[in-house]
């Protein structure tokens, strides 16, 4: 159980540092506005608005970690409505929400509402049309429709990064690409846990013990690593900024050289 909560809080910290280097490589695109681009210099996090979607593992520490680095998280879920704050949730009411959740194994409608937080029975996050800068997906499959993506771009939103598997439809995805300056596909943004499996396994092979921190640190170099790929191969295909296809494209060309590498392709 001590290992699962690990890899999920990995998964987690990933999404959240491919979104702040995705970010910070936003800053100097040179069609970016110049007031967009004094906002989100330095900590990219800080006093942004973020909508999270679920409240399991890879949520609450999604949500902690945007918290250490500044950012306003206004938004949790689960299948049977969401809790929001204009405000942004404070440290006491996430550790709340890990007692009810963790704990209690409790509904989110079990929160005290006041105090800044209101909930929404029936709705998902992409329901509301909460103003937002970054949308980061956590919940299930398909959870944002098309009908979503409209809601996150007329409210402002202009980062998504999937922390679930596929949680975006396929027409949602192509709005969002026309409207958002910034989509991290899942098989990039959720990666740092499979990713850091490969650090374990090194680890227990050379019989070493690395620390949480040392770890968090190999960690920000992967999920880095991952977007510069991603950057770099959109932008060799002249498909600057489309880090779907990015992502896609180097992750066929690693297997197509390793296959000719072994002998198996003539071309």
């Amino acid at each position: 159980k001590q290992w699962y909560q690990r890899r999920v809080a990995i998964t987690a910290g990933g999404l959240v540092y491919i979104t702040l280097e995705a970010m910070k490589k936003y800053t100097h695109y040179r069609y970016l506005a110049k007031e967009r681009a004094d906002q989100i210099s330095g900590n990219c996090f800080k006093d942004m608005k973020v909508l999270i979607s679920g409240s399991g593992n890879v949520a609450q520490f999604a949500a902690e970690k945007v918290m250490e680095l500044e950012g306003v998280v206004c938004s949790l879920s689960d299948s049977s409505g969401t809790l929001t704050s204009q405000s942004g949730f404070t440290r006491a009411q996430l550790d709340q929400v890990f007692q009810l959740k963790n704990v209690k194994r409790g509904r989110l409608s079990e929160m005290p509402t006041g105090a800044g937080l209101s909930y929404h029975a029936g709705k998902s996050v992409w329901q509301i049309g909460m103003p937002c800068d970054v949308a980061l997906p956590c919940a299930t499959q398909n959870e944002i429709t098309l009908e979503g993506a409209k809601v996150l771009a007329a409210n402002g939103c202009w980062c998504v990064a999937e922390g679930a598997n596929m949680p975006t439809t396929n027409e949602a995805v192509d709005f969002l690409k026309t409207k958002v300056d910034i989509y991290i596909p899942a098989k990039a943004a959720n990666a740092g846990g499979v990713a850091t499996s490969a650090l374990e396994m090194a680890q227990n092979s050379a019989r070493l013990f690395w620390t949480s921190e040392e770890v968090d640190e190999k960690l920000k170099g992967i999920m880095n690593n991952i977007f510069a790929t991603a950057y770099k191969t959109a932008q060799e295909f002249d498909r600057p900024w489309d880090l779907q296809f990015g992502a896609n494209a180097a992750g066929f060309l690693k297997v197509y050289k390793a296959y000719k590498a072994m002998g198996y392709l003539k071309f």
